[in-house]
């Protein structure tokens, strides 16, 4: 079989012998992929794979890194890695073409009766998101193509001598260095900047949204769960514990009195706080099923910690919205039976790793315009977060003095509560012949407004039910 590279490096020709060949190798990488997929990436034939879920899933992931590599620069994608991209991504996505449900669907008969009969259709999640996705993909890589003619900045390599190199946002050695004129941006320059950060942010906004609702919809998996201590005092510790239990509670308080000073203690903390709900409200659920001499102080004493547990979670998110992935959503990825839920989340995931990376690039050129226009603006800089590892959907490294872009998760995510009401309104009748953009903008609404509310619903619903049995 022709390898990878040398099908890449076929002639994009026109005439009919390279069209051919081109069709060929393109058939052969087909092939390839979806025999990994069903040898659920265990090349051996031995049936030891993963699951098909987690093989498209790694699949898209893998896909998306080599085809977008390390965004160190504002540049175009190169052609034979986008078509690649959007062929092979194509591929992997027409998966979800054939998973459907049976919708009830009126038909008449010869004779003029009309009946019922169940029809199939693509199931609702897919056919909501997937179009949506692939939107904000093709932003996202219009975006980069922007860049291609612009003259207003320019990368030095992080080799180049000391008085050649540009100015670095934060500690990040491995990147290379922006330079911009003496005088900064153009007053022009830096508004299309802007405007190219601002239709980013959305793709990030949007595509974490899709992100947060797939991951909330997951099972929970019994391996977690078997991991997980009898009771929450156990899991949080004594000292947390009783930081939770205590009578008069204030969230802002008690983060104050936990060591956030890293990631990893962020980490810890968000994962000992997430196994604890998990074990209160399974503790809930199985109170209620038990009969009637149960004491409800018990039940409500549990509920309200369970509560107080969600609005810490709710905040470290908020203060930490670029955190890694959690011992609960790494656990629910990998034993994800679903294909179409593994699909939205890897690629939905991916998405937002790329857009957080443009974001700190586009970011990286505001921020030596701000240094050209005020050079003792390069002496304050802060600790870095993107050199520890933060990658996914957050403005990373960001300066005390470039506090615009700071925002809670509730404004991030387009969740504000005065503007409930409208936005739920506003996007309850897209008109069909409005413009691409229009489309876009009503979509992406519809997307966060639709996970802030299925999002809240769920946090009400999980007080009666059990984490493994809401499906």
């Amino acid at each position: 079989m022709t390898s990878t590279d040398e099908q890449e490096a076929i002639i994009d020709g026109n005439d009919p012998v390279s069209k051919a060949k081109r069709k060929r190798a393109e058939m052969e990488q087909m092939k390839e992929r979806f025999a990994k997929l069903l040898l659920g990436e265990d090349m051996s034939g031995g049936g030891k794979g993963v699951s098909s879920a987690l093989a498209l899933s790694n699949a898209i992931t893998n896909l998306a890194a080599s085809a977008f590599g390390e965004q160190h620069k504002l540049a175009p994608m190169a052609e034979d890695r986008k078509k690649r991209w959007r062929r092979e991504v194509g591929w992997l996505l027409s998966v979800t073409d054939y998973i459907v449900e049976f919708v009830p669907s009126q038909q008449t008969s010869k004779d003029g009766a009309n009946m019922e009969v169940m029809m199939t259709k693509q199931r609702g999640d897919l056919r909501m998101n997937i179009p949506a996705l692939k939107k904000l993909d093709a932003m996202l890589i219009g975006c980069l193509d922007n860049f291609r003619n612009q003259n207003q900045f320019w990368y030095v390599s992080k080799d180049a001598d000391e008085s050649e190199k540009g100015v670095q946002r934060m500690d990040k050695w491995w990147l290379p260095t922006v330079k911009v004129p003496p005088e900064g941006l153009s007053e022009e320059s830096r508004k299309w900047m802007q405007y190219q950060k601002d239709c980013v942010n959305q793709v990030l906004k949007a595509s974490m949204a899709i992100n947060a609702e797939i991951l909330a919809e997951m099972e929970i998996p019994e391996n977690y769960i078997d991991t997980l201590p009898k009771n929450g005092r156990e899991s949080l510790g004594d000292a947390i514990y009783k930081n939770i239990t205590v009578e008069f509670f204030d969230p802002g308080q008690f983060l104050s009195t936990m060591d956030l000073s890293s990631e990893l203690n962020v980490l810890d903390l968000k994962n000992k706080i997430e196994a604890s709900i998990v074990i209160w409200k399974r503790k809930m659920h199985q109170k209620d099923s038990k009969s009637s001499w149960s004491t409800s102080i018990s039940l409500e004493k549990r509920e309200l910690f369970e509560e107080r547990a969600e609005t810490i979670l709710l905040l470290l998110k908020q203060r930490f919205p670029g955190l890694p992935q959690s011992s609960l959503e790494i656990s629910k990825i990998e034993y994800n039976k679903d294909v179409g839920h593994a699909i939205l989340e890897s690629y939905s995931r991916v998405l937002e790793s790329l857009a957080s990376a443009v974001m700190n690039r586009i970011e990286d050129v505001l921020y030596a315009d701000n240094v050209a226009q005020d050079p003792s603006l390069k002496a304050s800089r802060g600790p870095s977060n993107e050199s520890n590892g933060q990658t996914l959907g957050q403005n990373q490294g960001q300066p005390p003095s470039e506090s615009p872009t700071s925002m809670t998760l509730s404004d991030f995510m387009g969740w504000s509560v005065e503007q409930e009401g409208s936005t739920t309104n506003s996007n309850a009748t897209p008109k069909s012949d409005d413009t691409e953009t229009e489309k876009y903008q009503s979509k992406s609404a519809k997307i966060l407004a639709r996970t802030k509310n299925s999002y809240m619903e769920k946090l009400e619903a999980y007080k009666l039910r059990s984490p493994t049995t809401r499906h």
